[in-house]
């Protein structure tokens, strides 16, 4: 399996990665991945008053679900973290988890634990249907890229992001 430009050119499986799980996940506002560390960070955004969404108490049974699920599954993640950032009608939620112990299934874990939580205040940018068999292929590429960048070299800090139904990565 792989990704490439427009143009042709073939792209790193870390860069690959970032655009499978965007184009796979609308919920996901951005995603930013540090080689240094092997961290990666998914962002959500969610409009509305934090304090009537209760978005601290929800970001907690995020994290504890997560806890949950690295003990069944006998993961030792080096982090799992779940971060918001209020601004004045919106807050961010970031999940911060480091590659090396990173899964498909705790991904897609993720975005149902996202969806229950947010349902109607999740900002979601779906810009066209996602066939079956199209969510069947982001799945594959992203369990296949994943597993690729764990023993992987990446040079550049990665940022990606939607904007006007594109995806778009950025060195950083």
């Amino acid at each position: 399996m792989s990704v490439s430009y427009k143009h042709g050119e073939g792209v790193s499986e870390c860069v690959g990665l970032l655009i499978s799980i965007l184009l796979r996940y609308p919920e996901v506002g951005s995603i930013h991945f540090d080689p240094q560390t092997h961290e990666i960070r998914l962002t959500f955004i969610i409009s509305g008053d934090r304090k009537i969404l209760q978005i601290a108490e929800k970001r907690q049974a995020i994290l504890e679900a997560l806890q949950t699920y690295h003990q069944l599954e006998i993961i030792k993640p080096q982090l799992c973290a779940v971060e918001e950032k209020q601004h004045d009608h919106y807050s961010m939620i970031d999940v911060k988890r480091d590659v090396d112990t990173l899964t498909k299934d705790e991904i897609s874990l993720l975005m149902e634990l996202i969806q229950i939580h947010f349902p109607y205040a999740l900002i979601v940018d779906i810009s066209e249907e996602m066939w079956a068999e199209d969510i069947q292929i982001q799945d594959e590429m992203i369990g296949h890229m994943l597993e690729g960048i764990k023993n992987g070299i990446v040079d550049n800090k990665l940022v990606a992001y939607r904007e006007e139904g594109k995806v778009l990565v950025f060195n950083r």
